[in-house]
């Protein structure tokens, strides 16, 4: 029964109005997601980018490493004062923990200042 539809279908009787309509849009669409498709991988990362890309991307990942380089140094710092106090005063655990959260707040204090964003809420 299913070899006698796709017979029908195939080729054996022509297409109705409605059929070749509905097939001049379904061309239609795939050229216009044909060209939408190729347009969108002109802007991805693909090789063969532009200059400008390239170099906005570089921009980017120095921006990016500079700011967790910022975060990591303000942790870092303040774990290590707090070691540092502890081994001196003999406070254990207490000033390994404060220095650290103060590193913290030191760390994205610092972030935030160097991404611009309070120096634009200032003005």
């Amino acid at each position: 029964m299913a070899e006698g539809t796709d017979e029908r279908r195939n080729g054996s009787r022509d297409k109705s109005p409605d059929e070749a309509a509905l097939s001049a849009r379904l061309e239609s669409l795939d050229q216009r997601l044909s060209r939408v498709r190729g347009h969108r991988n002109t802007g991805t990362d693909q090789p063969g980018d532009s200059s400008e890309d390239q170099a906005a991307r570089a921009r980017g990942m120095a921006l990016g490493f500079r700011l967790s380089s910022e975060l990591i140094a303000g942790v870092v710092v303040g774990a290590a004062l707090g070691w540092g106090f502890d081994r001196l005063l003999s406070t254990s655990p207490f000033g390994l923990i404060v220095f650290f959260l103060l590193g913290f707040v030191a760390g994205v204090v610092n972030v935030v200042r160097s991404a611009g964003v309070a120096s634009r809420n200032r003005q």
